[in-house]
């Protein structure tokens, strides 16, 4: 009996599906550092990013020392992150440079760069990761979200 074609070009799919899900991964360490620091945990295993926190790339992270190099006026600052209401899907992401914190701000520290987000803004963002991105049109940092499958 001749096999269906889902039985056929399921394991295709499966393998891309496989693919996609490794590439989402390690879009997460953006050097090999960071993939040698998360190897030598304590478990000795893989860990994913935690889904409480909001994460900076090393390319986040090398801008805002830029950043914070290129004026006396920005040393000291840290990035905030808000979400406001707007833009296609109903929310919008806006970054500053802000010197003070709220007492209602969570703050995340990696290598002497502050993430600063509201509490309002952390429901919305936590578990993701910031990035900055250079590209032909433009230069932005922007904010990347933890997709998760079921087992």
């Amino acid at each position: 009996m001749p096999r269906s074609l889902i039985q056929r070009i399921s394991p295709f799919f499966i393998a891309r599906i496989e693919q996609n899900h490794k590439l989402l991964w390690s879009s997460f360490y953006s050097s090999s550092s960071a993939l040698d620091e998360a190897s030598s945990s304590e478990s000795s295993q893989f860990s994913s990013p935690s889904l409480d926190a909001v994460h900076m790339t090393d390319n986040c992270l090398k801008r805002m020392k830029e950043l914070q190099a290129s004026e006396e006026s920005s040393e000291g600052k840290m990035l905030r992150l808000s979400v406001e209401t707007g833009g296609c899907s109903g929310f919008q992401y806006v970054f500053d440079l802000d010197d003070k914190t709220n007492s209602d701000d969570r703050v995340f520290e990696r290598e002497g760069v502050k993430l600063v987000v509201d509490n309002i803004s952390y429901d919305l963002v936590k578990g993701a990761t910031v990035d900055y991105v250079e590209e032909l049109i433009r230069s932005a940092f922007l904010v990347r979200h933890v997709i998760l499958f079921g087992a």
